[in-house]
């Protein structure tokens, strides 16, 4: 029993300790003029949802719960934002090549078809980030609009 104690202890101290390790946070109160809703005209219904749904985690400015302040956690947010930033940043659309922005657009589509995004670990806690099929057809009717004009 004293055993079980002590590792309660160090598991206790090891928790309290790395609170203290900070995070780098993805939030900026500028919108540049590269962002996806300024460089393309999208229509209100589109812009809410891709900005509930897409932009914590693929846009220079997270909106972060609650719980991004407990450590391992926040570690977890900060590796997941940094990786959907990497695989495309709405932020930064504008100053991406018509062949790049195609690409991406076509990558949207499909991902949205076979539901892969938004993630399900998302959604699970973000559920006004879902999308309904109504909405579904919208965001894709539109993504496939903008990729034929390029």
């Amino acid at each position: 029993m004293k055993t079980v104690k002590i590792i309660l202890l160090i598991l206790l101290v090891a928790f309290v300790g790395i609170q203290f390790i900070p995070t780098e946070r993805n939030q900026t109160d500028i919108v540049p003029v590269t962002d996806f809703m300024l460089v393309n005209n999208v229509p209100n219904n589109i812009k809410n949802k891709l900005q509930v749904s897409c932009y914590d985690c693929h846009s220079n400015n997270t909106k972060y719960p609650w719980y991004n302040k407990i450590q391992p956690v926040a570690w977890f947010l900060e590796e997941h934002v940094k990786n959907g930033k990497a695989e495309l940043n709405f932020s930064e659309w504008g100053s991406l090549s018509s062949r790049r922005k195609a690409s991406k657009l076509r990558s949207i589509i499909k991902q949205i078809e076979s539901k892969e995004m938004p993630l399900d670990s998302y959604t699970l806690i973000h559920k006004d980030a879902k999308f309904s099929n109504e909405e579904t057809n919208e965001i894709i009717n539109f993504i496939t609009q903008l990729k034929d004009s390029l």
